[in-house]
């Protein structure tokens, strides 16, 4: 009984209303409906960029041979010097020689440290020292270094790139050759021609990072985002709509050769128990917030019973408990028979119930009195609590005969309003854990178009709950975290 009564606070029904003409003394009739709930979310929008184009722009600009040298020296070696008797005698001449080489670059390797891209330029120099005697005879040296760009990108408020390069290196094998037991090195000669081509990456690397196109890709997902997201397709359809506020920038991180922005839509998400709702009008990708997104999902599902299916539960108690007579004080037992109930929303937030009777007194002859006994209550519930009680009873009446007094005696004896309130009272406790499961893996990652959602809830929070004209409305507060991936097909 309680699982069929809890489906119907799965589902968002049209009240059920009596066909008779209702009596003068019913309620009024409730007409306001239970509200979407609408909270303020905070969605991970990850963006991508691919510095797959900034490599390759580099290893255009950068060109293989970095630089030549083909330089005539008066002096590769210094003079030998000895000495005899305490003075210095030169022994050997100044070598004079021809060097000539070339720095070369291998290919282009690009990673990530933490918020910096790092370009790797690997350097290999091949320097040969030819001198007009022949005595260095065509010695090789060779050297290796390695260079570093290390690059930072800004992102301004209005969506453009900036980036900064800083390039360093250092000769992992300085080139040199050994002559007469002496090392001779050429990096002096090597880095004044590096420090150019230094200067020429640096500004190339700008260049490039002014052209990665944000932007472009914000406002395509920011304009989609203007939509509506199923995250249960039936029993019962939910459908959450989003529409944007704003967009938290918190830095970047370097994976591979893509750029992950951590970036965050402030949004309004608001929830239906129904069809999709229609999509929010878009409006202009505003400009960019600094400040560190924390995404959270805050959600409220309404859960909405509708009074027609709670008839039934106040009819088969009413006629279980007709087999056994009611005591009335001084007036004795009664009989009586119950038609079947009317159940809707009346003012003020009250639920009321109305119950045609037919009664008749044990120790009277005579006709039975006949009318209808109306009650009202407020639905109530504790704090996260999914047991749902009626208190703050009220009983009225009205009967065909002078013995209409005894149906209201009837109404306000201790065994009748307490009867229908304990018939109305459910706990869903354990519905609620099933219907938590059903929603953690209908929610769980699912595609809608262009969008991947991934959804996680953390925690389920039972509301208060309330009645309105449509029914009975327990919100349901789902508090967990999403992302809304744009992945457009290809």
């Amino acid at each position: 009984m309680r699982a069929k009564a809890f489906v119907a606070l799965l589902l968002m029904g049209s009240l059920a209303a009596c066909d008779r003409k209702t009596d003068i003394e019913a309620p009024p009739r409730a007409t306001d409906e239970a509200p979407s709930p609408s909270q303020k979310s905070l969605i991970a929008v990850p963006i991508n960029a691919n510095t797959a184009s900034l490599k390759q722009a580099l290893e255009r600009a950068v060109p293989k041979t970095l630089w030549t040298i083909n330089r005539h020296e008066r002096a590769c070696v210094k003079p030998q010097q000895v000495k005899v008797f305490g003075k210095k005698v030169k022994v050997t001449p100044p070598i004079a020689c021809t060097i000539v080489g070339q720095v070369t670059r291998g290919p282009l390797r690009l990673r990530g440290e933490g918020a910096e891209i790092v370009v790797d330029v690997p350097l290999n120099a091949r320097i040969a020292a030819r001198d007009v005697g022949g005595v260095l005879k065509g010695e090789t040296a060779t050297g290796a270094a390695m260079a570093h760009a290390r690059i930072r990108v800004g992102l301004t408020p209005d969506w453009r790139t900036q980036g900064k390069a800083r390039i360093t290196y250092g000769w992992t094998r300085a080139p040199g050759i050994d002559f007469l037991g002496k090392r001779i090195t050429f990096t002096d000669e090597a880095d004044a021609k590096l420090k150019p081509v230094v200067a020429g990456i640096e500004r190339e690397v700008t260049r490039e990072i002014a052209k990665l196109d944000i932007r472009k890709q914000a406002a395509d997902i920011w304009r989609q985002s203007f939509t509506a997201l199923e995250l249960n397709r039936e029993n019962p359809p939910v459908w959450m709509r989003v529409t944007p506020q704003r967009i938290l920038y918190g830095g970047y991180r370097i994976d591979g050769q893509r750029m992950n922005l951590n970036l965050g839509m402030e949004a309004i998400t608001e929830t239906f128990v129904s069809g999709r709702p229609t999509d929010p009008a878009p409006t202009p990708l505003p400009r960019l917030v600094r400040e560190t997104p924390k995404p959270h999902l805050d959600v409220r599902v309404p859960v909405i019973a509708d009074y027609a299916q709670l008839q039934p539960v106040v009819d088969r108690t009413l006629a279980k408990r007709s087999k056994r007579p009611f005591a009335l004080p001084k007036l004795g037992p009664m009989m009586v028979t119950f038609g079947k109930s009317t159940i809707y929303a009346a003012a003020g937030g009250r639920v009321a119930v109305g119950v045609d009777v037919e009664a008749k007194l044990e120790m009277r002859s005579g006709e039975p009195t006949r009318g209808r006994i109306w009650m009202t209550a407020v639905p109530a519930n504790k704090p996260g609590s999914a047991e749902v009680h009626f208190a703050d009873l009220v009983i009225n009446g009205d009967t065909d005969g002078v013995g209409g007094d005894l149906l209201i005696l009837l109404g306000q004896s201790e065994g009748f309003a307490p009867l229908i309130a304990e018939a109305l009272t459910q706990n869903f406790t354990k519905d609620l854990d099933e219907l938590q499961v059903k929603i953690r893996r209908a929610v769980d990652q699912r595609r809608e178009g262009a969008f991947v959602i991934r959804t996680r809830v953390d925690s389920f929070e039972t509301g208060e709950i309330k009645a309105y004209g449509n029914g009975l409305y327990l919100p349901v507060r789902m508090v967990g975290g999403a992302s809304v991936d744009y992945r457009p097909a290809k």
